[in-house]
């Protein structure tokens, strides 16, 4: 009989230490997840922060070349071109003007 006492014991020692295995992978997972959580918004609020300032500096560069495209047009209006050929002692002559139309 004490035999087969000792025999049950020894069963039940073998499930608590397997049932000890699982709950340790179970408490292991359930602190995993937080923290990959945590690990994972990290990440996307570092990649959030690197895009706005991409953006920042896109916005940045379109004024530039906005403010360039403007500057373009103001001096090759022609009063600019008239100004620019007078200071160079450049005279302006209507018989060497040539109208170029798409047709």
């Amino acid at each position: 009989m004490a035999n087969k006492v000792h025999k049950q014991k020894m069963k039940l020692k073998k499930r608590l230490r397997g049932e000890g295995a699982i709950y340790f992978t179970l408490i292991l997972i359930l602190l995993a997840i937080p923290v990959c959580s945590v690990y994972t918004k990290a990440i996307l609020s570092s990649s959030n922060i690197a895009l706005e300032k991409v953006k920042s500096e896109i916005k940045e560069q379109e004024n530039i070349n906005e403010s360039l495209k403007m500057e373009i047009s103001e001096l090759a209006s022609l009063d600019a071109i008239q100004k620019t050929a007078n200071e160079n002692g450049l005279t302006y002559q209507n018989g060497n003007i040539k109208v170029v139309t798409n047709e």
